[in-house]
Formats: C-alpha cells, structure tokens, sequence
C-alpha cells in the first residue's frame, strides 16, 4: 500500500500551538512533523540530516520513545484516524457502499462532500432527529472539538434541551444535529471572551491560558482563566509548555 500523502492540518491549533516559536522555528516543526508522516519516529540522525540544529522550543512539541526516537502526540492521533476512515469507506465499499441519497446529513449536497475524517465518521448515529441521547451527541461532538470538551458539552446540551422540552426558540426541534453545530459554534464564540462583563486579561495571563489550551487541547477564554488558575484573590502560577 503506497504511503498517505496526507494528514488534516488544524490551522487554528497550529497558530496556538506555535504560538512561542519564532518563524524559523515555525518552519523547523511543520518539518519535522511532515518527516514523521513520511518516515515514522525520528532518530536524531535523521533531524540533524534534515534541519541540523533544531531548537529546544521545538523539540518540546515532541516526545520520545522507549527507543529514543522523537514523535508528536497529535500528529499520531491524526494519522491513525485518517486510517480508521480510509479503512472505513473500503469496508464499506467491499459491502456495495452506502445507499444511494441525493443528500447528506444537514442536507448539503453529495458533492460538497470532502475526504475529512471528521466528517460522516459516525454513519449510525441519525443527526435529523428531534431528540438525541448523551452517547449520540458526545459521539457527534467528539471528533469536533475532542473528547474532553464534548463530555462536558454534550452534557450540558442534553440537560439543556431536556428541561426545555426539545425546543429551538419556541419551535420544536427539528434536527439535534444542527442544534449541536450551533451549541459549538456558540460554546467556542463565548470561550473567546467576546462577551462585554468579562476581566480584560494582562499580558501574562493571556500567555498562560493559550499555553493551557495548547497542552490540554482545549479552547478556554477569559471567563475560564480564574477558575482553571486559582481564583481573582490568589496569585496566579506561570504555566509553562
């Protein structure tokens, strides 16, 4: 089987993750991440062959492992799920493929549809009912935002929309699915601190949350910092990558 010539790219992760680099350490990682698609763990041979001298800053984006070998978590993460859907849609291509439709979930036409792994992984679950359970939901969000924000997200969706009677606005819920991409949208909206009664943060503590979010995968904003960190009457600790 010819090597993947691909892996999904999250721009935004990327900028918050190389948010302490400089240029030429930015240039230093998209490379070794790019030689680890290609070759597997890097040994250090093959990082001084390729860049020379990297800096520390960049080799701790990477782990190493019981050989010595240098590796990035995510980028593994990444790699084994475009397996899983690739190994999918040949499973389901031996089996005579999906039934015909005109449509996919949230009716956008067949042909918008793009190779993502985050895409229609889950085809079991029905995304265009009125109502949904935990497990359908937290399925749904995880390959969104991750598996720990949709634990605490899908929770709060379905006692949400439990106690309201599955209503949007006044109207009955016609599609879970489309409640649960607008839940997302306005959960990583209100996360960013755009609301007007949030503490502006100083310099630091801007620092010390987008390095928080880089190790934890996760999108906090301002509203979060003070219960993440210690509270507004403690001396806040620098966290460091």
């Amino acid at each position: 089987m010819a090597k993947d010539p691909a892996f999904l790219f999250y721009s935004s992760d990327f900028l918050n993750g190389v948010a302490d680099l400089t240029m030429e350490e930015r240039g230093q990682f998209i490379t070794l991440l790019c030689l680890q698609h290609q070759k597997g763990t890097l040994t250090d041979k093959t990082i001084r062959l390729s860049l020379g001298s990297v800096s520390v800053d960049v080799l701790s984006k990477f782990s190493k492992d019981k050989d010595g070998n240098f590796f990035n978590e995510r980028l593994n993460e990444e790699i084994e799920k475009r397996i899983q859907f690739t190994e999918s849609r040949r499973n389901n291509g031996s089996k005579g493929g999906r039934p015909k439709n005109n449509t996919k979930p949230l009716g956008l036409a067949k042909h918008n549809l793009m190779e993502d792994v985050n895409e229609n992984e889950n085809e079991d679950i029905n995304i265009n009912k009125s109502k949904c359970t935990f497990e359908e939901v937290y399925e749904y969000m995880a390959i969104r935002i991750g598996k720990e924000n949709a634990k605490l997200e899908a929770e709060k969706f379905v006692n949400y929309y439990t106690s309201n009677g599955w209503k949007v606005g006044k109207n009955p819920m016609k599609s879970w699915g489309a409640a649960a991409n607008n839940w997302i949208t306005n959960t990583k909206q209100y996360a960013k601190g755009t609301t007007s009664n949030q503490r502006k943060l100083d310099k630091n503590e801007l620092e010390n949350l987008r390095n928080y979010n880089y190790i934890h995968s996760t999108s906090y904003g301002a509203r979060d910092y003070d219960r993440i960190f210690g509270g507004t009457n403690e001396e806040h600790k620098l966290y460091h990558i």
